[in-house]
């Protein structure tokens, strides 16, 4: 092929891609990929709770019935009263301790709200076996988490009607970010970026948290 005609061939494949693109963007048919979801489908993924109670399945459980069930399918990893096995998540206890150099953030002692227990529970719970609760076995789970933190009495029976009466003590700390109004003063068009101070001072430290064992105490590895 002669260069010219490379040349024509070339133009005429430009213009009919500047004809062509447009068009097909401003197509609005259907790819025909799939199918809407059904309600049943979008029901069984809209499990999220919501701190007052809306999204919560029907059913209750009471702490005598939680506490069976998290020492058969929880306590493994959890301890027997919360405390935590090994390194596992301790999920009762800490209070008062959020000020101290040594926190515990439990459910009971940072947590704010008893749905984020009751949707973590039926989302992830138990490790290697999750979704395999039935809401009964949640309401009952967290029921019992909430009695070890001494947040419900012994006879408790939690359901969807008593849901949003339960109060947890570190709610009043958590709060929505306001940072576009509480730090706005801080904003600059134009910041420092080179000498902006003559000294720098080191505010605060983080905690030491001595999660890698010593050679003395830590598992031998072969």
């Amino acid at each position: 092929m002669s260069k010219s005609a490379k040349i024509l061939l070339m133009a005429a494949a430009a213009t009919i891609a500047l004809v062509t693109v447009p068009a097909f963007s401003q197509a609005k048919k259907k790819v025909g990929l799939g199918r809407e979801a059904m309600a049943e489908e979008i029901q069984a993924w809209d499990t999220d709770i919501r701190p007052d109670g809306v999204g919560l399945p029907p059913g209750k459980g009471s702490v005598q019935e939680g506490e069976v069930i998290y020492q058969e399918q929880c306590a493994a990893c959890h301890g027997e009263f919360g405390e935590g096995a090994g390194r596992w998540p301790v999920l009762a206890g800490g209070h008062g301790s959020l000020k101290s150099e040594g926190p515990e953030k439990t459910i009971g002692s940072f947590w704010p709200y008893a749905s984020t227990t009751f949707d973590y529970i039926q989302r992830s719970m138990p490790f290697g076996n999750a979704r395999s609760l039935t809401p009964d076995q949640v309401y009952a789970l967290t029921a019992y988490i909430l009695q070890l933190n001494d947040l419900v009495k012994e006879d408790f029976v939690l359901s969807r009607e008593n849901f949003a009466s339960v109060k947890l003590p570190n709610e009043p700390n958590f709060f929505d970010d306001d940072r576009e109004k509480s730090e706005k003063h801080f904003w600059k068009k134009n910041p420092c970026m080179s000498n902006c101070k003559t000294e720098v001072k080191v505010t605060g430290h983080a905690r030491v948290l001595d999660v890698t064992p010593d050679s003395k105490t830590g598992p031998k590895v072969d």
